[in-house]
């Protein structure tokens, strides 16, 4: 008991809090909406990416090949040499990140046997290598993988092909700033009366 105040005596006080100190706690931040980005990237140009095993930004043909046989063989475990449409899914959806990305199965499998070989699968990455290497240095760098987007954009993704509004939605719209009754009442944003139109004849 002795021993143990002396311990408690011997321990160093806390240190007194300063009159009129705050202390802020911040919570975290919301996540803020992403500007529509103008250079992209297809799913299968992010997966070349992934092929550059010596760290120098740049994909040549020999990593191409290594990548295209890793990916392969992680799906086929069982060593049959080829996948599956349903196999090939699995593929695409680990290594490209969605089963319906393209390079599509069906345009992959050049004999039509229903299945993909790994020289299928590395011819098409040879055609999609030639396709990127845009200054023809057998080299693909993280600039030739990526695309401008074409497509008219803003805040809520792509524009084309977007569903027009409804008209109930296009009254509402008009109801809420109100310009709709102001054309009812004639007030400022009534259109302008036809200079053309006739006079109302008058009582005699």
């Amino acid at each position: 008991m002795f021993a143990f105040a002396l311990l408690l005596a011997a321990a160093p006080a806390p240190l007194p809090q300063q009159e009129g100190e705050t202390v802020t706690v911040r919570a975290p931040l919301p996540a803020a909406p992403q500007t529509p980005a103008t250079l992209v990237a297809e799913p299968v140009a992010m997966m070349i990416a992934t092929f550059d095993t010596n760290g120098d930004a740049m994909v040549d043909r020999a990593e191409l090949e290594e990548g295209v046989r890793r990916s392969f063989e992680a799906i086929d475990t069982a060593k049959t040499g080829k996948l599956r449409y349903l196999a090939f899914s699995d593929w695409a959806k680990r290594f490209i990140g969605d089963q319906h990305a393209l390079p599509s199965p069906y345009e992959v499998d050049r004999n039509d046997d229903d299945a993909v070989t790994l020289d299928e699968l590395e011819d098409h990455f040879s055609r999609l290598f030639a396709r990127y290497d845009r200054d023809g240095d057998h080299l693909v760098s993280r600039a030739e993988l990526l695309t401008y987007r074409t497509m008219p954009v803003d805040a809520q993704g792509p524009t084309a092909g977007r569903r027009p509004p409804k008209k109930e939605d296009a009254k509402k719209a008009e109801r809420s700033d109100g310009r709709g009754q102001d054309r009812k009442r004639g007030g400022r944003d009534a259109p302008p009366p036809d200079a053309d139109a006739p006079e109302p004849e008058r009582a005699r």
